[in-house]
């Protein structure tokens, strides 16, 4: 496994995973209403027909629901990786 490519400063790798297209694109929708974003990319998951949809936010450049959410968050100083994550 190749080392996890850290995206540059104000960018986040989004990676979105669902049982149908439809539903990854309308997750893929949203996020481009807050922020700019790359077109997204994707892939089946397996045969079972699942769907894997990668695409990259820009946090430097947000739309109003994502602007107030970001003022007022705080990251958390533990870094949570999920047992599933590569």
């Amino acid at each position: 496994m190749k080392p996890l490519e850290v995206p540059s400063s104000g960018h986040a790798e989004v990676r979105i995973v669902a049982a149908s297209p439809e539903a990854a694109r309308q997750v893929a929708e949203v996020l481009r209403r807050c922020f700019a974003a790359t077109e997204q990319r994707s892939y089946p998951t397996d045969d079972g027909g699942g769907t894997r949809l990668h695409l990259t936010v820009d946090t430097t450049r947000v739309a109003e629901p994502a602007q107030s959410w970001l003022v007022t968050s705080q990251s958390s100083e533990e870094n949570r990786t999920q047992t599933d994550e590569v």
